[in-house]
């Protein structure tokens, strides 16, 4: 059996077949009639599909696309088979264009609303597809336009950041960005309920410096925005604690009354940058205590402690709470 094999893969070797000229003229003659064959069936007319890109261009004047029509038409053509196959060796066709300023001139509308229909399709494809394509048909049927008017508003940006500090390093001040407003032009529909935008998220770790970095400006789908970015400012410094005495004061007392405190004042801590911290004195602080919590008849005081410097981070209040003696006239 196994010589058997061997003799035929002997007889079939490339070597003989190269010069059996029987196997070669056959060859040739079947290469013939395949090209033949070909030739006559690209000669009859076929029905196939073909998909198409979509582009839709020129929105009439101060109107904005507000929804999304369909991206790809799918039509179903009769044509030669030449023809059909040149289309479809080109892998890709140019994008039909629908020019929205002539749709709008030439359909009826309701509430800024167009339906296409498919004879008005197949007309304006008609006008940009070879004329040896006949177009029986397309799908989607029929392509609603819904058109809004458009609007512009100047609205701040908000930064979005995400700050972690190396021990003893915090804000210097508030971070800003630059510019601190943009303009966003939209649908109107959607235009006023925007009262501000935000930047992408800025992460940031172990920050010990100034940062300055541009990012994106987050806005909505169908609006374009001008300019599409901003820079975050970010100042950073060193902090240390300070204590700082503060007296304190008696809200809400009767005219005639006295109130002797123990202690008359607290320490407060904060954390202040170094370029700050001289600045930082007793007048910056107001520590109070409410008379209230006496006519309820506490036996001590809460006492609260407000700032005017929004950058100071009060660490610590001792005493939090403070004793008392009613001295009256």
């Amino acid at each position: 059996m196994k010589k058997r094999i061997a003799e035929i893969l002997g007889y079939i070797s490339p070597e003989k077949l190269k010069n059996d000229k029987r196997i070669v003229v056959f060859s040739v003659c079947l290469l013939i009639a395949s090209a033949l064959w070909f030739l006559n069936a690209l000669g009859k007319d076929y029905t196939t599909s073909l998909t198409y890109s979509v582009k839709y261009v020129n929105p009439p004047a101060n109107l904005f696309l507000a929804n999304t029509p369909p991206s790809k038409l799918e039509l179903n053509v009769q044509a030669h088979g030449f023809t059909l196959l040149r289309h479809k060796l080109a892998f890709s066709f140019s994008p039909l264009v629908l020019d929205l300023s002539g749709i709008s001139q030439t359909l009826q509308d309701e509430n800024n609303e167009y339906r296409v229909p498919s004879e008005e399709l197949i007309r304006r494809i008609g006008l940009q597809v070879s004329k040896e394509i006949t177009i029986n048909s397309v799908s989607p049927q029929s392509i609603s336009l819904v058109f809004d008017s458009l609007d512009s508003k100047t609205v701040p940006v908000l930064p979005d950041v995400e700050l972690r500090f190396k021990p003893q390093f915090d804000l210097k001040g508030p971070v800003e960005t630059v510019p601190d407003s943009i303009r966003i032009t939209g649908p109107a529909t959607g235009i006023d309920t925007i009262t501000a935008l935000h930047t992408e998220t800025l992460i940031v770790e172990a920050l010990d410096k100034n940062l300055v970095k541009q990012v994106r400006v987050i806005h909505p789908p169908n609006t374009k925005i001008s300019p599409e970015k901003a820079t975050i400012s970010v100042p950073v410094e060193k902090f240390t604690e300070k204590e700082i005495p503060v007296p304190v004061a008696v809200l809400n007392l009767p005219e005639g009354t006295h109130l002797k405190l123990f202690p008359p004042t607290i320490r407060i801590t904060v954390m202040v940058g170094l370029s700050e911290y001289e600045n930082i004195l007793s007048r910056n602080f107001l520590a109070t205590v409410n008379y209230n919590q006496v006519i309820a008849k506490n036996n001590q005081l809460d006492v609260a402690v407000d700032t005017d410097k929004s950058y100071i981070r009060i660490l610590k209040i001792a005493p939090r709470t403070i004793e008392y003696l009613i001295e009256t006239e």
